[in-house]
């Protein structure tokens, strides 16, 4: 079974907004909608250092070439992700700074 992303709108409207990153965000939805993760291992075969584990199946992926960073949270059991914040490097850094990683939105 496949993973579902929520929502593909969060990133589109991202991407027109920052034009280079969308060939790197349309990359990793496909790529993660293609997946069958069964939980952090097989993200990290899929991702490598590129995603980043942090607390309650949170991932941060580095995109772009680390330019941009997107954070979500995996349901391993339901097979859905739930994207939380799409920015910039430096967006993410103050977002992060916060350390209220549990309402990070959008």
């Amino acid at each position: 079974m496949e993973m579902q992303i929520l929502s593909l709108r969060t990133l589109k409207e991202f991407w027109q907004r920052h034009g280079e990153a969308e060939a790197p965000l349309r990359t990793w939805y496909s790529r993660v909608a293609g997946a069958d993760w069964q939980g952090p291992d097989d993200v990290k075969t899929d991702f490598g250092a590129t995603a980043d584990f942090v607390a309650d199946n949170r991932i941060v992926f580095d995109i772009g070439g680390n330019k941009y960073r997107l954070i979500v949270h995996v349901a391993y059991r339901f097979k859905r992700v739930l994207i939380k914040f799409i920015g910039t490097h430096k967006e993410y850094d103050k977002v992060w700074k916060t350390g209220r990683t549990d309402t990070i939105g959008n």
